[in-house]
């Protein structure tokens, strides 16, 4: 009787889940286990984490649904490497099964579990699930990788076949899950964590949104102008072939775009694993920011007088959620009004954001700051009054998040736009200068 393992990752669906999927077809009797990762939760301040509380409900869910069969759960905290071989010891399993993660940690880890699993002649078998063609499947004709994003989804939708995002009908085998009997899944307490009070969106991928997606999606006070599927893609609650089968089905080119987007910035990590903390472009690591903390405090706060920012700093201090437009008004407000950092926001958003990715949420602060891939120009700088003007007509979502606005409590403008449009141009083209010299 061959006995597996199948360790749930950024994949937390029976649904369409590719490694789960070959688990249950190649051996008798599947075991699912779920590893908290400590070196990740460790550098989790908020303790009230609304992420960590959004999987810890699924896991209980996915429990629930494994307890039909017969079986459990398995739910641990600690290093993966030590508990999953610990456990392919303990159950004599044949192979480790799981999908493959593509930040620069999870890849890390990854080998080092390849090795600690070879050495107890145990296979460590993964997968391709969350991306349709992932990192060295899209290349130039040179084998170099893209830089810019139109070029990348034109290869992408020219090498793109129908069978790629065909549905693996996991679910369909779960009778073969392993007879366990694990107890409930740990507690928030038990892996140092509380219940966070921010719940996720529900999300919508109808024809309704897909149809009108490429008219609603910059309208930020538009309910179902965009999807509001990210955190569960991300966290893999749904499956991101089951969001390209709509979405094609449905016609919606520029959504379907958008998702091409993810993969592009997945691809962009993998080459550029360092994105992080360094510049693509390195000559944008000789700018000199700002590092003016009270200017960044404000920003945080959604208090620096200009409306659309701080609504959508609100929105995102409260809902963990922030409209894709506004993302890049608040984003571009901080590096070219505020001469501060991308990394600062960038740091700032990985806290907050539900659906925070590293690959997606690195490539656009370094879009938007001109120092990474396919980039906004350094001197192109977003106007707020000219996108809370075209995006926001109504004031709408400005009044929603803001309860101050127009009265003497909201405060005035930190800087004035054209006096902080000049001296970011000029801080950039010191830094141009100072390359060519």
């Amino acid at each position: 009787m061959k006995q597996g393992i199948f360790w749930f990752r950024r994949d937390l669906r029976t649904e369409d889940n590719v490694g789960l999927f070959h688990a249950l077809q190649e051996c008798d009797h599947v075991i699912p286990v779920f590893v908290f990762d400590t070196t990740i939760l460790d550098r989790i301040e908020d303790k009230k984490d609304h992420r960590v509380t959004f999987i810890h409900e699924t896991l209980q869910e996915l429990h629930s649904e494994f307890e039909k069969y017969g079986s459990s759960l398995i739910v641990r905290s600690g290093d993966p490497q030590e508990i999953i071989v610990q456990l392919a010891k303990e159950y004599d399993v044949s192979g480790v099964y799981t999908n493959r993660d593509y930040e620069p940690y999870a890849r890390v880890r990854d080998e080092s579990m390849t090795t600690a699993l070879h050495e107890i002649d145990c296979e460590f078998k993964t997968y391709k699930d969350h991306v349709v063609f992932e990192p060295g499947e899209i290349l130039k004709d040179n084998g170099e990788p893209y830089m810019v994003y139109t070029p990348f989804k034109n290869k992408w939708l020219a090498h793109f076949k129908e069978e790629m995002t065909r549905e693996f009908p996991s679910s369909k085998n779960l009778t073969k899950l392993a007879s366990l009997s694990a107890g409930p899944v740990m507690s928030l307490e038990e892996i140092g964590f509380e219940q966070s009070s921010i719940p996720p969106d529900t999300y919508n991928i109808s024809n309704e949104v897909f149809h009108e997606y490429k008219i609603n999606r910059d309208y930020p006070n538009r309910e179902w102008g965009v999807s509001r599927i990210s955190p569960y893609l991300r966290f893999g609650q749904v499956s991101t072939r089951e969001a390209y089968r709509k979405a094609m089905s449905a016609g919606s080119d520029h959504f379907v775009s958008e998702l091409i987007w993810r993969e592009f910035f997945q691809h962009v990590l993998w080459y550029f694993p360092n994105s992080k903390r360094k510049a693509i472009k390195p000559l944008y690591d000789t700018v000199e920011w700002s590092r003016n903390k009270k200017h960044f405090k404000q920003w945080c706060e959604g208090k620096t007088g200009y409306p659309i920012v701080d609504a959508g700093m609100r929105e995102l201090n409260e809902t963990g959620y922030m409209h894709n437009r506004v993302r890049m008004i608040t984003a571009s407000f901080l590096c070219k009004h505020l001469q501060i950092d991308w990394r600062w926001g960038e740091e700032y958003f990985a806290k907050k954001l539900f659906d925070y990715e590293m690959a997606s949420n690195v490539g656009n602060w370094q879009w938007v700051a001109g120092s990474g891939t396919d980039t906004m120009p350094y001197f192109r700088i977003f106007n707020p009054y000219t996108q809370q003007e075209k995006f926001d007509p109504e004031e709408e979502y400005i009044a929603r998040w803001i309860s101050e606005y127009k009265t003497d409590e909201y405060p005035d403008p930190i800087v004035d736009h054209k006096e902080a449009r000049e001296k970011t141009l000029e801080m950039y083209k010191k830094a141009v200068k100072k390359k060519e010299d």
